[in-house]
């Protein structure tokens, strides 16, 4: 099945940080393309922003690379050098273990998308350059901690978790 048939491929929406942190996954949706083709060393993902949508908290990866090109409309990276406007086939990398904290942002009134590539690894730990938190992957399952480890609090999530 090398040629995908994208309207085949459900979208997802939302997003899995805790509590009413969730709620940077509005207005954001992906569709999984490497899993419909059977990918399993990498993921490739299409990542629809509407107006006013960011693509995740801003974060960094310590295990995985990621890469992103915009596809459509005007996305702005956010990372720890400012603001930078790309447009369809701009491109950004954020290797593995480089504490540069990113996402996308659709400041514009249309919808926006872009390709994003990352590893996939069996763990992995992200930090949230914005707030005490990280992410650690294993065994399939994510958990969210303050980055010293200790459990996340009901100030930090906005209700209890």
């Amino acid at each position: 099945m090398p040629k995908l048939d994208l309207s085949h491929i459900d979208w997802r929406t939302g997003s899995g940080y805790p509590g009413k942190l969730a709620r940077a996954g509005d207005g954001r949706s992906v569709q999984p393309v490497g899993d419909a083709g059977g990918l399993s060393q990498y993921g490739v993902n299409i990542v629809r922003l509407e107006p006013g949508a960011m693509s995740s908290l801003r974060h960094y990866h310590m295990e995985q690379d990621e890469f992103v090109m915009v596809t459509e409309g005007a996305c702005t990276l956010i990372d720890d050098d400012g603001a930078h406007d790309m447009l369809p086939g701009d491109c950004a990398a954020f290797p593995a273990g480089e504490e540069n904290g990113h996402h996308l942002v659709n400041r514009s009134d249309k919808p926006a998308a872009f390709l994003v590539v990352g590893t996939r690894t069996p763990t992995e730990t992200g930090y949230y350059s914005e707030l005490d938190m990280m992410v650690r992957f294993a065994n399939g399952d994510f958990t969210f901690t303050r980055k010293d480890g200790s459990p996340l609090t009901a100030e930090q999530t906005g209700e209890d978790i």
